[in-house]
This record gives structure tokens, C-alpha cells and sequence, in this order.
């Protein structure tokens, strides 16, 4: 049976392979599913494209994720990505201090001295490990998470790698792409792309703890592009359900609906103090009642 639903995963995932994804991402799936009322699709109605291997290191013996520190945020979209990150969790969390008060201008990126920078990525990571709803996140895993994302704009071949890998489960069986974080890019840009997307017709996106919203780092650099500050409309798409935490930090922008069109719905759920995992998205019932819409056909058809 070709899949109904493909889920397309985030950062972090390196050192999983897409069976160790699938045992994971599909129960979640399927439970949140369940919650929402259901009808629970069968497992085999379910795939999972991955592509977190691009990102793993090559040609050495190590298995853990490489001991960054703050020295290794080493370009402008780092740094600006780290600072949009920090500015929005001193935003929802009061006990996190901003870059005001700690005397930096984040967005000044590097018009800064190397000493400067420096002070002030070290001030970021300190307040985001500290945040709340970021405890016990390592350095080492924050800075490798915010290369995943700078990463995929910066390299052409890697990027093109990851939108075949979603082409290549997606079939005109297909009715729902279901994303999550970085994997909510791959799956825009994959359904955007006509030389990939021939004779699918998705009734339903759905993008949870989505960065596309944040205009200067990942908006205006999406392909194709968008034209007078508004994005371009997937073709084969009917509708598109958009689910944030209020308290995720990587969806800085939790509206994509101004920016993607009126065919967004843009839903709120409460994820806990995990706010960005992929596991407490998949499991709302917002997320489940989507996925059941999109294989119900109750949108209403646009865009095509």
C-alpha cells in the first residue's frame, strides 16, 4: 500500500537512520491521530523521508555531536540566527535576559569586533540553556542544531539532496506531508518544486514548529523566492494547517498565514516545557484533527 501521510523530520536527527526515525515518529503520529477521533491509519499507510544523514560528520570514528562551543558560531547567519533565538526567548520567558540587558546588540552582527561577538554568543548561550523551557540542552547541541539550519541554505547540493529524499516518498497516493522544524523548509520548497512535484495533488501541509516565517534568515531565502514579500503557493497543495507553541523559540514567527496566504490556518497547542520536540507536536490532538481533515478532503480546494 503506497503511504497516505509522509512526515518529514527537523534537526538533531544525524545519527538516526529512517527505520529508527519510523519506530518513533509513526506511533506519535498515529496516537495523535487517535486523539484527535481518528480513523487511525495502518502503519503501512505511513512513511517517513529522511535526511538527517547529509548532516553527518564524514571521515571520522566519532558518534557524538561534535563538542562545539561558543568560538564555532563562525558566520553572519549563525550569529544573526542565535540572536533572533535569544531576543525571542527573553521575550516569552521574563527570567531570560535579553540583549539589552546585557549590553548587546544582536543585530549588529558582525559590525562587531571578534571580542564582541563573541561576549555576545556566550551571552546568548548562556541565557537559552537557562531559559526554562531549555534546561538541560547543551551548548554543543544548540550551536550543532542552528548549523543544521544555516547549513541547508548554504549548501546546494545538500539541499537539493533533501528535497529528493521527500520527493521520493511522496506518490500521488499521498494526501498529507506532516514537517517538523528545519523539515518544514525541505517540505515547502519540495512542494514548490515543479520539476519533483508531477501529478501530486496534497490535500493537506502541515508544518509544526515552523522557522518560515522569519523574513531576513529563511522567508526571503526560500526557493522559489517570494515576490513583493509574499511567498509563492505550492501548485499541488490545497491547504496548509501551520501549529506553533507559544513558547518555541524556532517558530519566531507563529503566523505564516500573512505571509503564505489565505489558505494557512495557524494553530496554538501547548507543548510543556518541551516546547520545540517533535514528539509533543505530533501528539496533539490540533496536529491529529489536521492530518484528518487533509485525508477527509474537508478543505477547501485552492491553489491548484
Amino acid at each position: 500500500m503506497l503511504a497516505k501521510i509522509v512526515f518529514v523530520h527537523g534537526v538533531g536527527k544525524q545519527y538516526l537512520s529512517e527505520d529508527s526515525l519510523a519506530r518513533d515518529v509513526v506511533p506519535e503520529l498515529r496516537g495523535g491521530i487517535r486523539l484527535a477521533g481518528g480513523p487511525v491509519p495502518a502503519e503501512n499507510e505511513l512513511e517517513v523521508a529522511f535526511y538527517g544523514d547529509l548532516f553527518r560528520p564524514r571521515g571520522t570514528r566519532s558518534v557524538m555531536q561534535p563538542n562545539y562551543d561558543a568560538a564555532d558560531i563562525e558566520t553572519e547567519e549563525e550569529f544573526l540566527l542565535l540572536m533572533e533565538w535569544w531576543a525571542e526567548a527573553a521575550r516569552i520567558d521574563e527570567a531570560v535576559p535579553g540583549p539589552a540587558e546585557t549590553g548587546t546588540r544582536g543585530s549588529a552582527g558582525w559590525a562587531m569586533s571578534r571580542s564582541l561577538r563573541l561576549s555576545a554568543v556566550r551571552s546568548a548561550l548562556d541565557a537559552l540553556t537557562g531559559a526554562k523551557f531549555m534546561r538541560g540542552i547543551l551548548d554543543r547541541v544548540l550551536i550543532g542544531d542552528l548549523k543544521q539550519m544555516t547549513t541547508y541554505f548554504a549548501n546546494s547540493e545538500l539541499r537539493c539532496e533533501a528535497r529528493a529524499r521527500l520527493a521520493a516518498k511522496i506518490t500521488p497516493e499521498t494526501r498529507v506531508v506532516v514537517s517538523h522544524s528545519l523539515g518544514t523548509i525541505v517540505a515547502y520548497e519540495t512542494l514548490c518544486d515543479s520539476r519533483l512535484n508531477a501529478g501530486w495533488d496534497i490535500d493537506m501541509l502541515v508544518t509544526l514548529g515552523s522557522p518560515l516565517g522569519m523574513r531576513a534568515l529563511v522567508l526571503d531565502r526560500l526557493v522559489p523566492a517570494p515576490i513583493n514579500q509574499q511567498a509563492i503557493w505550492p501548485r499541488c497543495l490545497r491547504s496548509w494547517t501551520n501549529v506553533a507553541d507559544l513558547s518555541d523559540i524556532v517558530a519566531v514567527v507563529r503566523k505564516l498565514r500573512p505571509s503564505f496566504g489565505e489558505l494557512v490556518t495557524d494553530v496554538v497547542v501547548n507543548n510543556g516545557s518541551h516546547m520545540h520536540e517533535s514528539t509533543r507536536y505530533l501528539t496533539a490532538a490540533e496536529t491529529g484533527q489536521a492530518i484528518i481533515s487533509g485525508l477527509n478532503r474537508t478543505q477547501i480546494s485552492g491553489g491548484i
